[in-house]
């Protein structure tokens, strides 16, 4: 029988080298510095148009148109008590500006100008921000009309105290340049989105600024368009932050280390009804721990009003249990 050979092409041994790959080209500095200047100048020609100039009385602001027909948010502390309001838009047009309303809490204030299809930026989702991406601010420091400052985001979740004396949460911390003026004016991404309200910064330190949270901004704006005001519930007592003693708390089975001292109840209050006294001190408010006085605050909301809640005290060393109503906070 016949056999078939076949002959099959020579292979070259191995010699257990790689096939050298295609080296990457690495963009240079100037290319990354170029793509940075791009970014910024990209996100300035499109929030840039909204950001406004605001002249009230001695001082003044920045804002940010965020509706098309006028509506321009900034500080409370830009526009309360300020007298007559004018906003200048970049282009120089000057209009007369009517308060919504502020929220001296938040620091936060809507006031409107007459238009329609005016630019308006957009709000951005603070949740997403991350620490160390770029952020650029938008205002008119010391008066110089649409200064531009780019910084990056320095940290999150900060707090800040407003100047009622309230903590503010959920505050953006940047190193983009800030300078009086720049209040009110906002802090945008590099895609041209609002991810806060400059609203100060740390004096003599550089590089200390602040900005309130655009999740935060977007519902308190809503709120003093809607109400001209933030409704919020109170007790009525004066209180300061205690160290609970550990004798104290032991035998009462506390899992707190820190209450509210109450210093004084005002008469007729929601704290005076319930039984709350002098020299009491507060652990618990609807279930919740209150270890300070900014704990007490955050519980006293507006859907609190009307609800009743059972607080936990301190009184004579002994554990006692109260029923107290909120009310409306009364304005001022």
């Amino acid at each position: 029988m016949p056999v078939w050979v076949v002959r099959l092409p020579a292979l070259s041994p191995y010699n257990r080298t790689v096939a050298p790959q295609r080296e990457r080209s690495q963009p240079d500095d100037d290319e990354l510095l170029d793509a940075y200047s791009q970014a910024v100048i990209r996100a300035v020609e499109i929030v840039g148009p909204a950001v406004v100039k605001i002249d009230a009385g001695r001082g003044g602001g920045s804002g940010v148109l965020f509706t098309p027909d006028g509506l321009i948010l900034t500080n409370s502390h830009v526009v309360a008590d300020a007298g007559p309001l004018a906003v200048v838009m970049p282009d120089g047009h000057s209009s007369r500006a009517d308060v919504v309303g502020h929220d001296t809490d938040t620091d936060l204030a809507v006031i409107r100008i007459d238009g329609t299809a005016l630019p308006w930026a957009t709000f951005g989702d603070s949740r997403r921000v991350r620490v160390g991406q770029v952020a650029i601010a938008i205002g008119n420091p010391y008066g110089f009309q649409h200064s531009v400052a780019a910084g990056v985001v320095s940290a999150l979740g900060r707090s800040l105290r407003s100047r009622s004396g309230r903590l503010m949460d959920d505050v953006v911390q940047t190193d983009a340049a800030l300078n009086p003026g720049n209040s009110g004016g906002p802090l945008v991404t590099t895609r041209g989105e609002v991810i806060g309200v400059n609203t100060a910064m740390i004096l003599p330190a550089q590089g200390l600024c602040f900005a309130i949270a655009s999740n935060t901004a977007r519902f308190v704006a809503a709120r003093l368009i809607r109400d001209g005001r933030i409704r919020r519930s109170y007790i009525g007592v004066a209180g300061q932050n205690v160290p609970i003693p550990r004798a104290v708390a032991r035998a009462n089975q506390l899992a707190v280390s820190s209450g509210v001292f109450v210093v004084s109840v005002e008469p007729d209050s929601p704290a005076a009804t319930a039984g709350l006294r002098d020299g009491d001190v507060l652990l618990t408010f609807a279930g919740e721990p209150v270890t300070g006085v900014d704990d007490l605050h955050r519980h006293l909301t507006d859907d609190r009003i009307g609800v009743a809640a059972t607080l936990a005290i301190l009184r004579a060393a002994r554990r006692v249990q109260l029923t107290v109503v909120p009310a409306e906070k009364p304005l001022g």
